[in-house]
């Protein structure tokens, strides 16, 4: 008896979460599709950071001896990634 009353509210747990998990994946499938259509009409990021980054080396190109030091700089204060290219950035922009 006991375990009858056991196989049942495992059975009945069991239906439970299917059709809990049913549903839920059901209510996931048709969000996404609005926030998809106003992703591709804006440029992405990456690609305005990489301009920016090489609209910056080419106006530095022009002064290569204040990019050597600033560079110089960077590496001895152990700056990476885009602490790196901001530290440049604003040391080139000083004077």
């Amino acid at each position: 008896m006991i375990r009858t009353r056991t196989c049942l509210r495992i059975c009945l747990a069991a239906v439970l979460l299917v059709a809990g998990l049913h549903t839920a994946s059901a209510q996931t499938t048709t969000t996404p599709a609005a926030p998809a259509a106003t992703t591709e009409a804006k440029p992405g990021k990456i690609k305005l950071t990489m301009q920016k980054l090489k609209d910056m080396k080419a106006k530095w190109a022009a002064n290569k001896p204040k990019l050597k030091a600033c560079r110089a700089d960077v590496k001895a204060k152990g700056l990476a990634g885009d602490d790196r290219w901001f530290y440049i950035e604003e040391c080139m922009n000083k004077g």
